[in-house]
């Protein structure tokens, strides 16, 4: 697509909501991380919701910390993001009310079936990456700052490294998402952390497997905020906190990410994580 064309579709996803309240319509516009938009489970929870309701949501999609940037320019009512540090600093600036459990799923490191790093099994991540690192096998980051961006340097903190060198290859088109991210790893027959309901939307057309899973440090917990009504004045706080119980109701937007996936994938791609659906199940925070 063109970069002009782009941009003006992008633009008038944003104009749109003020002209839809302009002329009553209740309207919402989220934005996500970019992993759950791929999935699809963002186009069923928005169309449910607005079938139960009338209230319209749409979506634009970034990483991360592109979505909250979004967010501190008053041009969205609500984010729902992946990486903890940026999210919490989010909300002391004041542009957001609170972080809200939504769901989660988890990271895997994937990398090519010969595996050069001899990973594949190892029970740490932490391990896998010291490896990788000290083999100087291929690695490639997304290096925008997204939730999974954010995941992945956590992850090489925690190995006390700092990835550097040729092996380490910061993609350049990552800002682009995780979709094309994995498909230029698979090309390079390199390594990368990916959550793994991208992975199973592309199994069939890769040839990466996943080699270290399972490991608590991989854990993917997917928030929501609203923004902030008293920081910025624009925002549709009302509805946003209607789509919000919507979302962390158990017999709702809970029971639609317990399901979604299932019998296309053979697996869940996100599990249920709110206050209310722990409760029902007598989990404890």
């Amino acid at each position: 697509m063109n970069c002009w064309v782009a941009v003006g579709l992008f633009c008038l996803l944003l104009f749109t909501p003020w002209m839809s309240r302009a002329q009553g319509n209740p309207f919402i516009l989220l934005a996500s991380t970019i992993g759950p938009i791929d999935s699809g489970i963002i186009d069923l929870l928005e169309n449910e919701f607005e079938r139960e309701t009338g209230i319209r949501v749409r979506h634009v999609g970034a990483g991360t910390g592109a979505a909250l940037d979004i967010a501190r320019k008053g041009e969205v009512d609500l984010v729902l993001v992946h990486a903890k540090s940026l999210e919490e600093k989010f909300v002391q600036e004041g542009f957001g009310t609170e972080r809200v459990d939504l769901m989660y799923n988890d990271f895997v490191i994937v990398g090519p079936p010969g595996d050069p790093a001899g990973i594949k099994g190892m029970k740490e991540a932490t391990e896998a990456l010291k490896a990788i690192s000290q083999k100087g096998v291929s690695f490639i980051s997304r290096g925008d700052n997204s939730g999974t961006h954010v995941a992945e340097m956590d992850l090489w903190k925690k190995a006390a490294i700092k990835p550097s060198g040729s092996w380490y290859v910061i993609y350049e088109k990552g800002a682009e998402g995780k979709v094309p991210t994995l498909r230029y790893t698979d090309q390079r027959g390199a390594y990368t952390v990916i959550d793994r309901a991208t992975l199973l939307t592309l199994q069939g057309q890769i040839k990466l497997v996943v080699l270290v899973e399972k490991d608590e440090a991989l854990l993917n917990y997917i928030s929501l905020i609203p923004v902030n009504l008293k920081k910025l004045s624009k925002v549709n706080y009302s509805d946003a906190m209607t789509f919000v119980k919507w979302l962390t109701s158990p017999e709702k937007g809970q029971k639609i990410i317990r399901d979604f996936g299932k019998k296309e994938y053979g697996s869940p791609l996100f599990f249920p994580n709110s206050k209310e659906w722990r409760d029902l199940q007598g989990v404890k925070n």
